[in-house]
């Protein structure tokens, strides 16, 4: 789920820092310009971690700081694909569930990735899965009773499989204008997504699988 990733950067320290040992000034900066940033790939960073190297300070004209060349490791969330993770139901609609580990909102499962049979109902604003059912369309799968359907609520805690990350850099600027015609400008994605599976034995919601686990006081007592 996370990572060190090593980078370069020159890094600038104020007249106001001086006195503060250069390294723990350096790490301090580096937080400052990179926490909770994302690198296109590269992932969400997280903090320093460590300096592997730093140069000596330089002053340039004009501006008072000093000045260093370093290399660091950073700690970045890019879980790899075929990973599983817990993350919690933050909201669900027709196109699919988006979830949530906390520091991070981007994460997605598409209807092609949830359990079949399953749909989503509107009254309740969640996906449900409806095992051992036979129905195949959505307004089957809607006549079905309630308390067979096993819902995936807001809030709840899931476990899925990371499936593929996509890297989106939106370009700054006024819409583009083709031929004297303004082009509509699309919705800003998210600088990083994921996309995750829960359509496995083992994942989903945590209590659904529950009851498959062994008992641990049998096994203890054999």
């Amino acid at each position: 789920m996370f990572v060190l990733s090593i980078i370069k950067d020159t890094i600038a320290i104020l007249p106001a820092n001086f006195g503060v040992p250069p390294a723990q000034a350096l790490i301090s900066e580096i937080n400052k310009k990179y926490a909770n940033r994302v690198l296109h790939d590269v992932g969400l960073c997280i903090c320093a971690f460590d300096l592997v190297e730093a140069g000596e300070g330089k002053v340039r004209y004009g501006d008072g700081c000093l000045w260093y060349k370093v290399r660091f490791r950073m700690v970045v969330f890019r879980p790899f694909a075929s990973e599983v993770i817990l993350a919690k139901v933050k909201s669900s609609d027709e196109d699919g569930i988006r979830l949530s580990v906390g520091f991070f909102d981007d994460i997605y499962v598409p209807l092609a990735y949830l359990p079949q049979p399953s749909a989503f109902d509107p009254n309740e604003r969640a996906h449900f899965w409806l095992p051992d059912s036979e129905a195949t369309t959505a307004h089957e799968l809607l006549e079905s009773a309630t308390a067979d359907r096993m819902y995936i609520d807001q809030g709840e805690v899931v476990r899925v499989r990371i499936e593929a990350d996509e890297f989106y850099d939106d370009e700054p600027g006024p819409p583009k204008a083709s031929e004297g015609i303004a082009v509509k400008r699309e919705a800003r994605r998210a600088p990083y997504s994921m996309i995750c599976s829960i359509a496995e034995q083992g994942l989903g919601p945590v209590p659904w699988w529950k009851s498959a686990q062994p008992d641990g006081d049998a096994m203890d007592a054999e």
